[in-house]
């Protein structure tokens, strides 16, 4: 233990002297956490709407203001052809255009009939398919408001009324979705960057020989590369929680110590997928392209952004082996749902074995010649 208590020192005093670690570890998750839940936005605003209104009347001007007023569209033009709105959205100055037929007021008045023509530039899907949704939506809503007004004041209005009921995020805000995805972002490049490059670098300076030759045992050098990262993600991931509660007023309604225990657990997962990549490198940039590549399967098919059960069938079984998809599902449950451990067994046995299976391959792949 005397001889891992002096690996251990080195490598905090390594860490601490190298000042582009120090601004990995504590600027750069700051400034991540700070900017990307502002800038990812799930909600599409501002999209660009063509009018063509051929009626001109009362009634299609409070579709125009309630279309406008909702807050997710613009009024970019108003046209007096389909044609000429055409070539806005060709031109990249609109995205959608509403075409309100001539006599719409007079016919909806007295068939409680009339048609809308409603064209969208699909270039962007997601921006298409969710634009099509708002403005369905606000169309069918004031059609609501029309038939409403059109019956007569002694016709009751019978149906079914619903109620609904947003459990867990009742402001359906986005930023409470994406944080705790984001911190098991941030502990996975931390954690995993940072421990394949420390030991990558021994191997360019040199010093993996020297170490090689001495009588430190793998084990002893193994825990005295791992440990260090071990705390520093813990510390950036508590950084993390502190930021969400102070600027994004986001706690956990879990208990703490869940969180942390499964955090640690995951740790061990990354930290050996750093080693074991830092087994197969010659040189940082090597590494450094390795992880980038994983980084980048991690957060597509982690469900950070896009659900899992959204995915084609073939992804969700490449999903199965990603382990950031487990701590994504554990996070949330544990900060939005106020789940306990028994409730993420699942996912903590599937981070078992990760962990498990990647030190070994990492140890394994390991070799010390004394």
């Amino acid at each position: 233990m005397k001889i891992l208590f002096y690996i251990l020192q080195k490598e905090f005093r390594q860490v601490f002297r190298n000042k582009p670690i120090i601004a990995i570890i504590f600027v750069v998750p700051i400034v991540q956490f700070l900017i990307l839940p502002l800038a990812a936005d799930f909600e599409i605003k501002n999209i660009n709407i063509s009018v063509i209104d051929y009626d001109k009347s009362s009634t299609s001007r409070l579709l125009i203001n309630k279309i406008s007023g909702s807050g997710y569209f613009k009024i970019s033009s108003n046209e007096n052809s389909f044609k000429k709105a055409l070539k806005i959205i060709e031109s990249d100055n609109a995205d959608m255009i509403i075409e309100i037929p001539a006599n719409f007021e007079k016919k909806l008045w007295r068939e409680s009939n009339q048609k809308l023509l409603v064209a969208i530039n699909s270039i962007n899907g997601i921006k298409a398919n969710l634009g099509g949704f708002y403005i369905l939506n606000i169309i069918n809503e004031f059609n609501n408001e029309l038939q409403l007004n059109m019956k007569p004041i002694f016709q009751t209005n019978k149906g079914i009324d619903i109620t609904t009921s947003d459990w867990f995020n009742p402001h359906l805000n986005y930023k409470i979705f994406l944080i705790p995805g984001l911190l098991a972002i941030l502990v996975t490049m931390v954690g995993g960057f940072l421990t394949a490059l420390n030991i990558v670098r021994e191997k360019e300076i040199g010093t993996i020989e020297q170490i090689n030759v001495t009588p430190i045992k793998k084990w002893q050098f193994i825990l005295g590369k791992l440990i260090p990262f071990w705390i520093l993600a813990n510390v950036v991931f508590s950084n993390g929680l502190l930021l969400g509660y102070l600027i994004y007023d986001i706690f956990p309604r879990g208990n703490l110590l869940t969180l942390y225990a499964f955090i640690d657990i995951y740790l061990l997962a990354v930290l050996g997928l750093g080693l074991l990549i830092s087994t197969f490198s010659e040189t940082q940039q090597q590494a450094m392209f390795v992880m980038f590549f994983f980084m980048i399967v991690f957060i597509l098919l982690g469900g950070l952004f896009t659900p899992i059960d959204s995915m084609p069938v073939w992804a969700q079984y490449f999903a199965r082996l990603n382990p950031v998809k487990y701590v994504i599902e554990a996070i949330r449950l544990v900060m939005l749902k106020g789940s306990d451990f028994e409730d993420i067994i699942p996912q903590t046995i599937s981070i078992l074995l990760f962990a498990i299976v990647l030190n070994f391959l990492a140890v394994l792949n390991y070799r010390k010649r004394v």
